[in-house]
Formats: structure tokens, C-alpha cells, sequence
């Protein structure tokens, strides 16, 4: 009886794949189907054949057919998950940490300094050679991580000067020092499996390892291609600085890398957000890394006539945002800033400590220019506007913003511009606190938008707005109420907003807030 049945069936597929048989395309339907003749007429195996063939049809009906006449349910609605900050790491011009960073910056101390020889990373030029490309450099400052063994220093020998970091780039290093102290600041070291799965990175950079590129170059150019290095293309890819801190620590959930040039610190602690939000984890570690103080970079950065000039014999005085004297950024900086970011849920299940909220992040592009804004400030606007309507708060609510202003001519009267225009006269009355932190660090690039969003989270949680440094005489585009701060300002603060915009027309804006009263 078994093989009848079996016969049958197989008759039956060949006949319900075959597309003569059906009645119609796409009807579903399929032709009575004769009994194969080699059946024996008379027997009971006619009968059970036709069973099998009704029962075929049945099934394949439901499985074939029903799914493409019915639209598949909507996706499961996920509850709205809230996401706080537990751990910060810093590795800045003003130093490696964040006690020491937070300590000089309310003190207005400055991460910038004159540019040397040594900062080109010219090791296999001859020293002629070296001598002419410093001399081509127009902007002779730079915002450089302080190297060393003492407390506030980065440790070069832990991080980069052994067997086993052959892979890994200064830009790398850097976020591994600064993730590192998130981590432990968070008590986030976990060794369940589960708990390693819920846990991802998301740590972006604008450019890498610039000087590894022009090493390589040069051993082609000499026709030394067999010393490159194996690991030259993993030292210059930007997603390896978030693929080393996810293989350090086993961390299995997502794996991200933005590249927004100035705006990838912004936009990846916003996507790390959006992750937790929708599920994909329970844990990010987020922010941003550079390092591209080099030869090619500084030469190429002065190229874009963009750079600070005009204060090179005074170094710490280079960078001025909002100031009516600035002639440009110190862009050629470095450092890195993470932050470990969690389900508000879980943080409190596992009882750790809260710095802050983080309710908005806005994005917006100004569809304009490779390098400016345009003039009327939208895509600023747009940004910040976007973040606050996420938070649900109205502008008034707002205590402080953390500009991007990177102390050029245009750039800085559009930011101040879109500020007014979204706050009104919550800015103009003066209650809204503004500065600029780039004066103390330069512009750090990838790392920019990470490193001043975790200035705005300590601003909050030590109730102290940051200075704007060499804020002399502040641009005419400021007056009456409305003006940047030049020292340090004691004040409650339960809401923030930190700025970032890129290359390209990219704008971020993250806006963070007190945590909920019960864990405070």
C-alpha cells in the first residue's frame, strides 16, 4: 500500500510543478490528474491514491498559495526602550581620561601647540625632505594627546608598542584606551555569553591612518612593495577601531562603524541609541576616534585654505570660536571619546549609575556644498529641531548647547543664527547658556562630535556649562542677551544639546537630559 502511495505522490509533484497543468497562471488551481496505467484496475489502490491526492492538495494549498493571496501581518510593535548613559572615556588634547580632560577644560586650560618635525611622521624621508614639506605648511599649530607613563597621559608602550598591536593604528589605540574606560566606569565587563551577544559597538572615524598610507606609498615608489606590512589594510580601515573593542571584550551584538566626517562621534552614538531602541541590543559601546596629525593630512588640510594661520607664533590662541579675530580651525587634532550607552531597564536591573538620558537625535543634510553651509542655517535648524521634537521638549526647556562652532568665518555666524532661530527668545534673553569647547581641543574631526557630547553629559551632571576659550570679542552676529560663554557658568542644567556637522552637509545634533528622579 506504501508504494502505491508513494507512486502516486510523486506523479502528483511532477503535475503541481509543471505550469501546463494548472487551469489558469497564477489561479492555484491545478487539473484533475489521471491514475498513472500501470496502476491495477479493480483495487483498492485507486481509491487510496485519490486520497493522497486530495490530501496533497490540501496541504500545498496552505503552504504555497495562501501566503501569496493574504498580506503577511504587520511586524510585532516593540514597546519604546529609553537609553541612558552609564560610563564615559576620554583620550583629548588636554589629556587621556576623563577627570583630567573635564578638570583643564572648566579651567580653561588648552590642548594646542605648536607643530614640530616629529608630529609629520616622515620617519623613512631624509631629513631635507622633511625640513621643506614643514616649511609648505601653512598652519603650524596642532591639538595633540599628550604621550607618557604619568596620570593623565597616554600610554603609548600599553597600546601601541607591542607584539601583539602590529594591527593596530594610532585612531585604534585611541579608542581602545577611551572604551576601555567607559567600560570600567560603567562596571560593564561581562562574561556570560548572553550577556556578551546583548552587548554591541558602534565607533566611528573621518579618515584613519593616513600616515600608514603614505608609508606604503613611498615603498612603492622606492619599489619596496615586498616590506609592506600584512597588516596595512587592517590598520587603515576605519570600522577595525570598533572590530578591535568587539574582539577585546567578546562583545557579539551589532558592529558599527559611521563615517560623517565631522559629524561620526554624533551619528554614532545616535545609531548605537536607535539600536538599543529597536532591539538589537541592550548594551552599545559608541563614540568616536582620530588621528590624523601627519604630512598628508596637515598638507591637505592647508590646501583647503581652511586652516588657522594667522596665530602660529601664539598656539593656544589659535583656535577662537564665535571670536571676531578667528581666521580658521585647528583642525589637525586627535583623540578619541566613547560612552556606554544602555536599556534604561537593564541599567537599573543591574544597578548602575546614570549620567544622563539621552531623548533626541536629529540628523539633517544641507544638500549645498563640500565644505559650507549655506547661509540660512536649515539643515542646523533641522537638526536641532528634529532632536528636540523626539524629546518631547519645548526649546524653553533647554539649559545648554554644546556648538560645533570650529572658529571659521562662516561657519560659526550660521551656527549662532540656526541657535537663535530654533530658541528665539529663550536665546536672545540670555537663559540659554552657549560655547563652543573646540577652543580647549581643537577640532578632534571623526572623534568632535563623541568627545563634546560627552562634554555636554558632564556639563549636566556636574551643572557647570564649559567655557569658550580666546572668546576676546565676540562676533557682531551676537548681542543684548545672546552671547557665548568666556568662563565657566554654575548653573542647574536638565537638558543639553550637543551640535555636530560635517564635510558634505551632515548634520547631528544629540540632546541629553537628567536622569529619571528616582535615579538620580
Amino acid at each position: 500500500m506504501f508504494q502505491w502511495v508513494l507512486v502516486w505522490l510523486s506523479s502528483w509533484a511532477d503535475r503541481y510543478e509543471n505550469p501546463i497543468f494548472r487551469d489558469r497562471p497564477g489561479s492555484g488551481r491545478v487539473r484533475s490528474a489521471r491514475l498513472p496505467r500501470h496502476l491495477p484496475r479493480g483495487s483498492d489502490a485507486p481509491n487510496n491514491v485519490l486520497r493522497g491526492r486530495i490530501m496533497f492538495r490540501k496541504i500545498f494549498s496552505v503552504r504555497h498559495f495562501s501566503a501569496r493571496s493574504q498580506p503577511f501581518a504587520p511586524p510585532p510593535i516593540r514597546d519604546q526602550r529609553r537609553v541612558v548613559v552609564t560610563g564615559l572615556g576620554l583620550v583629548t588634547p588636554l589629556g587621556c581620561g576623563v577627570e583630567t580632560t573635564w578638570g583643564r577644560l572648566v579651567k580653561g586650560g588648552c590642548g594646542i601647540r605648536a607643530l614640530t618635525h616629529d608630529d609629520l611622521q616622515m620617519e623613512g624621508f631624509d631629513k631635507e625632505t622633511v625640513a621643506y614639506t614643514f616649511d609648505q605648511l601653512s598652519s603650524k599649530v596642532a591639538a595633540v594627546v599628550p604621550c607618557g607613563t604619568n596620570a593623565g597621559e597616554f600610554n603609548e608602550g600599553a597600546w601601541l608598542r607591542n607584539k601583539d598591536h602590529r594591527s593596530i593604528a594610532r585612531f585604534i589605540a585611541y579608542a581602545l584606551c577611551a572604551a576601555d574606560e567607559a567600560l570600567r566606569d560603567a562596571k560593564w565587563l561581562p562574561v556570560e555569553i548572553e550577556e556578551k551577544e546583548a552587548t554591541g559597538v558602534s565607533i566611528g572615524g573621518g579618515i584613519g591612518s593616513i600616515s600608514d598610507i603614505l608609508e606604503s606609498t613611498q615603498m612603492v615608489c622606492e619599489k619596496r612593495l615586498r616590506r609592506l606590512s600584512p597588516f596595512f589594510i587592517p590598520r587603515i580601515l576605519i570600522n577595525m577601531a570598533a572590530g578591535h573593542v568587539s574582539m577585546k571584550y567578546g562583545f557579539k551584538g551589532p558592529n558599527h562603524a559611521a563615517v560623517t566626517a565631522c559629524a561620526t562621534g554624533a551619528h554614532s552614538i545616535g545609531d548605537a541609541v536607535r539600536m538599543i531602541q529597536f532591539g538589537d541590543a541592550k548594551v552599545m559601546v559608541a563614540g568616536g576616534t582620530e588621528s590624523s596629525i601627519d604630512a598628508l593630512s596637515i598638507a591637505g588640510f592647508c590646501r583647503s585654505r581652511a586652516l588657522a594661520t594667522k596665530y602660529n607664533h601664539m598656539p593656544e590662541e589659535s583656535s577662537r570660536p564665535f571670536d571676531s579675530d578667528r581666521d580658521g580651525f585647528v583642525r589637525i587634532g586627535e583623540g578619541s571619546g566613547v560612552m556606554v550607552l544602555e536599556d534604561l531597564e537593564h541599567a537599573k536591573k543591574r544597578g548602575a549609575s546614570i549620567y544622563a538620558e539621552i531623548r533626541g537625535y536629529g540628523m539633517s543634510g544641507d544638500a549645498y556644498h563640500i565644505t559650507q553651509p549655506h547661509t540660512d542655517g536649515r539643515g542646523a535648524i533641522l537638526a536641532m529641531t528634529r532632536a528636540l521634537q523626539q524629546s518631547g521638549l519645548h526649546p524653553n526647556q533647554v539649559d545648554y548647547v554644546n556648538a560645533h562652532a570650529t572658529s571659521t568665518l562662516l561657519g560659526d555666524v550660521v551656527e549662532a543664527n540656526a541657535i537663535k532661530s530654533v530658541f528665539q527668545d529663550h536665546a536672545t534673553s540670555g537663559a540659554l547658556a552657549v560655547s563652543s569647547t573646540k577652543g580647549a581641543t581643537g577640532h578632534l574631526l571623526g572623534a568632535a562630535g563623541a568627545v563634546e557630547a560627552i562634554f555636554a553629559v558632564l556639563a549636566l551632571h556636574y551643572g557647570i556649562a564649559p567655557p569658550t576659550i580666546n572668546l576676546h570679542k565676540a562676533d557682531p552676529v551676537f548681542h543684548d542677551g545672546f552671547m557665548p560663554l568666556s568662563v565657566p557658568r554654575e548653573m542647574p542644567i536638565s537638558a543639553c544639546l550637543s551640535n555636530s556637522f560635517g564635510f558634505g552637509g551632515t548634520n547631528a545634533c544629540l540632546l541629553f537630559t537628567c536622569p529619571p528622579i528616582h535615579l538620580r
